[in-house]
């Protein structure tokens, strides 16, 4: 169940941080130079110029935490794997009692 959770945690943080990179990359098309040219009133005699936007460097940090976060949990997830029973049945040997067969062949 452990494992399950961990894998959605990790799904889902994969997904909302594409979706705010995503949104980012639209913030700041949105509101570039190219804008200025879309606007009716600038048209004509009006010129309206292009000064600047706000820094936005704090969020392009947010999208590559948000990138690391997914990381950090996909490898926790591992360490999940291998305390279930799905990754210790691997490991079990059916011959005897308990005891592991020799290898055979060396």
């Amino acid at each position: 169940m452990d494992f399950l959770i961990t894998l959605i945690v990790t799904f889902l943080w994969l997904v909302s941080t594409s979706a705010w990179a995503k949104a980012l990359t639209d913030i700041k098309i949105t509101t570039g130079e190219n804008f200025i040219k879309e606007i009716t009133a600038c048209t004509g005699d009006v010129k309206c110029y292009y000064d600047s936007v706000t820094s936005m460097g704090s969020l392009n940090v947010s999208v590559i935490f948000g990138f690391l976060n997914m990381i950090l949990w996909g490898g926790n997830a591992w360490f999940v794997y291998k305390e279930t029973s799905l990754h210790s049945q691997s490991n079990v040997s059916t011959h005897g009692a308990g005891t592991v067969a020799p290898p055979t062949g060396m």
